[in-house]
């Protein structure tokens, strides 16, 4: 444990936003799954909506820091082409 006070806020401080980060992140893995699993089950108006649902969940995570935007551009990238080849 860091004895320094400004160490010891940093810490906290870095739990709290890994907490709030591994949150994010799980919001968009499962809204990504949902939109996965609407396509496999060829469902194209429930595919729409989750992929309208996904695709703002990933832009707000690269809102916040939690994705660099590229890389929220490539996810939201592979969801449109998946949807688009069911189509």
């Amino acid at each position: 444990m860091a004895n320094i006070k400004s160490a010891k806020k940093r810490i906290l401080v870095n739990r709290t936003r890994m907490e709030r980060n591994k949150a994010i992140k799980s919001g968009v893995k499962t809204s990504v799954k949902k939109v996965y699993a609407a396509i496999a089950a060829n469902d194209k108006e429930a595919a729409k909506a989750a992929l309208l649902h996904a695709t703002s969940k990933i832009d707000k995570a690269a809102g916040k820091g939690v994705y660099h935007k590229n890389t929220a551009s490539r996810k939201i990238s592979r969801l449109n082409l998946a949807y688009n080849k069911m189509a």
